[in-house]
């Protein structure tokens, strides 16, 4: 990076950096209320991990707490219960980008597939998302995924329909590409060991990257966010001042430019230690108990 680089980027955070917990809190609570484009919805209670049957109450009783701040909602799944969610969030006027989670098991895929189809056909649906980092984990090839995508497209035609997955996929990938409606790119500054003061100008470019990558096509930031509690990774550190400072950073942008941007995560689920270790459990901005962390 060269000094002007540098310098630059630097600015990005000077102008939080010097506020005291207090006022943090204050902007986080107003960037809050005035809305967010979208969240993604964690329905996993305490004790609970993916894979388990989740009921409408708890579904219910977690839209009722963030209704009043976003204008859609994201789901992962639509099985074991997942499938309720786009239903409940039409009915309280949320908009919804519904994830057919997909992976290396193929009785699985089918029933996420058709899940997702069927609830696109009842018109729950506003976007359709057709896997999530699939190519990133290495769990189906691209002509397994590209089939997936081609039977979605042809059941739904009038429904938007894209992958999830990391933005820089987009570049490298460009047969997924090509075949998404909607370009739908993950982009953690976090993840890639990235300080706090630099991770606005640093997703920047990530979305950036994923707009040439589009020609032309819409890009949708679907996950974005920074943990509260946790071991750091590389340059990334994961406490309370720096998932408020990203949070209220994050939301400025969406807001000023224009960015459809869905904030990982609503609620803090202990499970995802087992893959992304201790900062796993501390992405929502509520926690496990649903309480408002900031």
């Amino acid at each position: 990076m060269s000094v002007r680089a540098g310098k630059i980027m630097a600015l990005a955070g000077e102008k939080l950096a010097n506020k005291s917990d207090k006022e943090l809190q204050v902007l986080f609570k107003s960037a809050l209320d005035n809305g967010m484009h979208g969240l993604c919805f964690s329905p996993y209670e305490e004790g609970q991990e993916a894979g388990d049957e989740i009921s409408e109450e708890q579904i219910r009783r977690r839209m009722e707490i963030i209704k009043p701040y976003t204008k859609w909602i994201r789901t992962f799944s639509c099985t074991d219960g997942n499938e309720i969610i786009p239903r409940i969030a039409n009915e309280y006027g949320i908009k919804t980008l519904v994830g057919a989670w997909l992976g290396d098991d193929d009785d699985i895929n089918k029933r996420e597939i058709a899940g997702l189809i069927k609830l696109a056909k009842d018109g729950y649906v506003d976007i359709a998302a057709v896997g999530n980092e699939v190519m990133y984990r290495g769990d189906l090839t691209e002509d397994e995924l590209l089939d997936f995508m081609n039977e979605v497209k042809q059941a739904i035609p009038d429904v938007p329909m894209g992958y999830v997955d990391a933005y820089y996929e987009f570049t490298d990938r460009p047969r997924i590409t090509e075949a998404c409606d909607v370009i739908l790119a993950n982009c953690y500054p976090f993840w890639e060991g990235c300080p706090l003061e630099y991770s606005l100008l640093y997703m920047k470019e990530m979305f950036a990257q994923a707009t040439s990558a589009a020609n032309g096509k819409k890009v949708i930031v679907t996950e974005t966010g920074w943990p509260n509690m946790g071991t750091n990774f590389e340059g990334s550190f994961p406490t309370y001042d720096n998932a408020m400072k990203y949070f209220i950073n994050s939301q400025k942008w969406s807001k000023e430019d224009g960015i459809e941007m869905f904030y990982f995560s609503s609620f803090d689920e202990s499970w995802k230690v087992g893959d992304e270790g201790d900062v796993g459990a501390y992405w929502g901005l509520w926690d496990k108990d649903e309480k408002l962390k900031f």
